[in-house]
């Protein structure tokens, strides 16, 4: 018998240092060994070959998240194509997902966004389902209440981007990851 192939989650920012790989490597932390989903990240326009920026690095370890060994990368069409889901940190981080791959749209979404999705979706029945179909169905149910709730305004979606700024700002963006990060961990390991 083989392995199911697992649940892929992309997530995506700008420099691919500071948001998309603590989220990386928080969620990835934060959802059960044997959960199937396989968490990576990459940047619109990222410092390609860099490692993650300290202070996200020690926010990341703050959350229990190992930032050694991350190097970041370019985001490009064939990332997104084999993702099951997206997750970016701002509303035009899901537009350029979308550039890249149109169909994107239906699985793409800003982290905060999903999150305010999902947050008092039934538990999905995960018996029988192998990772990839659990996380497409939650996509899908996701995708499926847009519009029948308000939309978030842009500032309680979007998550500041930290680069260069000071502490305060890095303070900010993990307050506003953690906000929502628990919830789709929860959605995601079903």
């Amino acid at each position: 018998m083989t392995e199911p192939e697992p649940a892929r989650v992309l997530i995506v920012c700008t420099g691919n240092v500071c948001r998309s790989p603590f989220i990386e490597r928080v969620l990835a932390g934060m959802l059960p060994a044997g959960s199937g989903v396989v968490v990576e990240s990459a940047g619109t326009g990222a410092l390609v070959g860099s490692p993650m920026e300290p202070r996200a690095a020690a926010w990341t370890s703050r959350y229990a998240g190992e930032p050694a060994g991350f190097v970041a990368r370019q985001l490009v069409p064939g990332l997104v194509a084999s993702a099951d889901l997206v997750l970016t940190a701002t509303r035009r981080h899901r537009g350029e997902v979308a550039t890249l791959h149109p169909r994107a749209l239906s699985y793409a979404f800003t982290l905060r966004d999903f999150a305010d999705l999902v947050a008092d979706l039934p538990a999905p029945d995960t018996r029988g389902g192998d990772p990839r179909s659990r996380v497409r169905a939650l996509v899908q149910a996701a995708a499926a209440r847009r519009g029948l709730n308000p939309p978030l305004e842009a500032a309680e979606t979007d998550i500041v981007d930290p680069f260069r700024g000071d502490d305060a700002m890095f303070v900010t963006m993990a307050q506003q990851v953690m906000g929502s990060l628990p919830v789709v961990a929860r959605a995601l390991a079903g």
